[in-house]
């Protein structure tokens, strides 16, 4: 049964001893809030819905922000705080309203007696299998703020891990961006310039300022298809790696083969694949259900296809490890480990301690990325602008050597 929306009310009232005073409060409805402030021994006076303010807009809900409420209902539950009392104090107190609105919504369900597992499950996008299945896990155990000290933890360790891929690929992609609106603005703007001075020298001008008129006179032209054309391309490719799947793994097979990025993806999705396996595998979930929301927490469509297929494997009776090396996608020391927590029943252990290392070596990998594309981007932008500025200056020369 789905609960109403908790809403924000605006409130004057008198305390206990006839002060007037003013707040703000959360309820489905008006008569719940006054309901509220009478328990907390405030007599309501003027009690109305919030305004929302002119043009203003939810902040989407990120994997960050999960990641905050996860360690803050861990802390909570931890300290003895109750659980629905806990979803109050993080929902309140959070600065993005539609995060606020998501839990305020979760907390009424859990009063409603919905379990925590069911009600996080209306929220899909924000709480996948894995975040749910750990809860479920947690509250049929009865050690709940245990396993949301290890969601927590997961969601740390997977945001961070996120945040460090993003850098080494923004980092390139932002170079690049920049190469071409530079390269365009002189061959829309200052290359033409140089075309009228030029055309009254009555020589034949050198080949390669020639071949940098014409492109200039090819962004002029069509400054506007080549613009939309590029951000036509850039959109089909995103929307057709979001919806085909052959589309999705033709790129993440091709990422993997790019030169040192290549190598911090690879290690990226062994880090994550080994951190959910340990997180999972700690929580006492089955070793084959646990492998479906693996596949899904790698990050990439080749290491998820081999997961599942390491799935039907293990469940017909083969070792992970042999399954693991068959794959032919895991280092041998990740076998070796995962081998030796095999045989001495502490395969959680030994995952961690693989998901710690290969977290420090993208790490490690990004920074090297960073200091190695600092003089590369240099020398790019050097090389175009410079080319661009020789290009014209090449006919001024050959002018003065005849005179």
């Amino acid at each position: 049964m789905a609960t109403a929306e908790a809403l924000t009310f605006v409130w004057e009232g008198t305390d206990r001893k006839g002060a007037r005073i003013k707040g703000e409060t959360n309820a489905t409805n008006e008569m719940l809030a006054k309901a509220d402030l009478r328990r907390q021994g405030i007599n309501p006076i003027k009690v109305r819905k919030k305004p929302k303010p002119l043009f203003s807009r939810k902040k989407r809900i990120v994997g960050k922000d999960i990641a905050i409420f996860a360690r803050q209902l861990a802390t909570m539950m931890q300290a003895g705080v109750p659980l629905v009392q806990a979803f109050d104090i993080v929902g309140r107190g959070h600065e993005n309203p539609a995060m606020q609105e998501m839990i305020m919504g979760i907390k009424g369900d859990v009063e409603a007696g919905t379990s925590l597992a069911e009600a996080l499950g209306k929220y899909p996008l924000q709480f996948d299998d894995l975040f749910r299945n750990l809860v479920q896990a947690g509250e049929q155990s009865g050690a709940l703020d245990r396993l949301l000290e290890k969601i927590a933890t997961y969601k740390e360790k997977t945001e961070a891990l996120k945040g460090k891929i993003k850098k080494a690929l923004f980092y390139p992609a932002a170079v690049l961006v920049v190469a071409f609106i530079v390269s365009a603005i002189l061959l829309i703007f200052v290359v033409p310039q140089f075309q009228e001075l030029f055309q009254g020298f009555g020589a034949d001008l050198p080949a390669f300022t020639q071949m940098v008129i014409s492109l200039s006179e090819v962004f002029q032209k069509w400054w506007w298809a080549i613009f939309g054309g590029i951000g036509l391309a850039l959109y089909t490719l995103i929307e057709s790696n979001k919806r085909s799947p052959a589309v999705h793994r033709a790129i993440d097979k091709a990422s993997l083969r790019i030169p040192v990025v290549g190598d911090i993806l690879r290690k990226s999705a062994i880090a994550r694949f080994t951190r959910t396996m340990s997180t999972m595998f700690a929580a006492g979930v089955p070793l084959v259900e646990a492998m479906d929301s693996v596949a899904g927490a790698t990050g990439n469509a080749i290491y998820a296809e081999a997961t599942l297929k390491m799935k039907d494997e293990v469940a017909s009776g083969t070792q992970l490890q042999h399954a693991m090396r068959q794959t032919g996608l895991f280092p041998n020391m990740v076998v070796q480990m995962v081998a030796i927590g095999e045989e001495s029943g502490s395969l959680d252990d030994m995952l961690t301690k693989v998901a710690d290392f290969y977290e420090e070596e993208v790490d490690n990998l990004v920074d090297g990325l960073s200091s190695l594309l600092e003089p590369l981007i240099m020398a790019i932008l050097g090389v175009i602008v410079g080319g661009l500025v020789i290009a014209m200056y090449l006919p001024i020369f050959k002018l003065g050597s005849v005179v």
